[in-house]
C-alpha cells in the first residue's frame, strides 16, 4: 500500500537528517533559533582565537589515530566532559584530514549548539542519550560504529555527571561492538576552571595547551554485567593517568 502524504510528513518529522529517529520532539522556536545562531557565532570565534592564539605542544599519541585511520576501524573515543574545548577541536582537525568522526551530542533542543558547531567543522553528529529513548541511542550507536566503521565520541561522564565517573553504557557499547576505548585528554596553562558540575576547563588566550592519547583499551571477552565495576575502575585509573601526563606537561 502506498504511503499517504500525511503520514509520510509526520514520519520525517520524526527523524534527523540523517534519518535516524528523533530523541525529543520538541521544535525550535525562530526566537530560540535567532538567539542559538549567535551563540554558534561567539562561540566559533571564541574556538578561533585560542586555536590561533594558545601554543599547542605535539599530541602525545596522535600515533594511535594515525593507526585506526589507516586500517579503516572504528573506535570509542573518550575524554572528560570538561575537556572538551581542546579534545572536540583536536578531533574535529583529525576528521577534517580524514578521520571519519561522529560526536554524540545531546538529544534536546540545547544540544543544538555543540552539534551545529560540530557540523559546520566537518564532523557527524549523533543525537542521543542514555536516559531517554536509551534503546534507540544505543542501536544508533552500534549502527556508527560496526555498520558504517566510524568512530564515536562520547564523555563517559557526560551529560550530569558525577565528575569523571566512567558510566556503564560506554564500556557496554564497547563490549557489544567490540570496539576499543581511545582515552584523550588536554591540560592548559593558565585556565579557568568553571564553576559547573564538570568543572569545565576553559584555557585563556596564550596558554600553553597540551594533549595526550591513551593506547587503545579492549573489554576483556566475556565480561558481563557484573564485571562492568572492576572495568570501569580500570578505565579511570588509565584516564587519571593520561591526566597527569597532559598537566605535568603544562606545569
Amino acid at each position: 500500500m502506498t504511503e499517504q502524504p500525511y503520514a509520510a510528513s509526520q514520519r520525517a518529522k520524526r527523524t534527523r537528517p540523517t534519518g535516524l529517529p528523533r530523541s525529543s520532539k520538541r521544535e525550535m522556536s525562530a526566537g530560540r533559533r535567532a538567539w542559538y545562531a549567535v551563540i554558534i557565532f561567539l562561540a566559533r570565534g571564541v574556538l578561533a582565537l585560542l586555536a590561533a592564539t594558545c601554543r599547542i605542544a605535539p599530541v602525545r599519541g596522535a600515533e594511535h589515530l594515525d593507526r585506526l585511520q589507516a586500517d579503516g576501524a572504528a573506535a570509542i573515543l573518550s575524554y572528560w566532559h570538561q575537556m572538551q574545548i581542546f579534545c572536540a577541536g583536536y578531533l574535529l582537525a583529525r576528521a577534517r584530514d580524514g578521520l571519519k568522526v561522529t560526536f554524540l551530542t545531546s538529544p534536546s533542543v540545547s544540544g543544538e549548539v555543540p552539534a551545529a558547531i560540530i557540523r559546520r567543522w566537518g564532523a557527524g553528529v549523533l543525537r542521543g542519550s542514555s536516559k531517554r529513548s536509551a534503546g534507540q541511542a544505543l542501536k544508533d550507536m552500534f549502527d556508527v560504529l560496526v555498520a558504517r566503521k566510524t568512530s564515536l565520541v562520547i564523555t563517559p561522564d557526560g551529560p550530569t555527571g558525577p565528575l569523571h565517573e566512567f558510566k556503564p553504557g560506554t564500556i557496554m557499547l564497547a563490549r557489544m561492538t567490540r570496539a576499543p576505548i581511545i582515552l584523550v585528554a588536554y591540560a592548559a596553562k593558565p585556565c579557568i576552571r568553571w564553576n559547573s558540575w564538570d568543572r569545565f576547563i576553559l584555557p585563556l588566550p596564550f596558554s600553553k595547551v597540551a594533549i595526550a592519547i591513551a593506547e587503545p583499551y579492549r573489554v576483556p571477552p566475556g565480561t558481563g554485567t557484573d564485571d562492568l565495576g572492576p572495568v570501569r575502575r580500570e578505565l579511570e585509573a588509565r584516564m587519571a593517568k593520561l591526566v597527569a601526563e597532559v598537566e605535568a606537561a603544562v606545569a
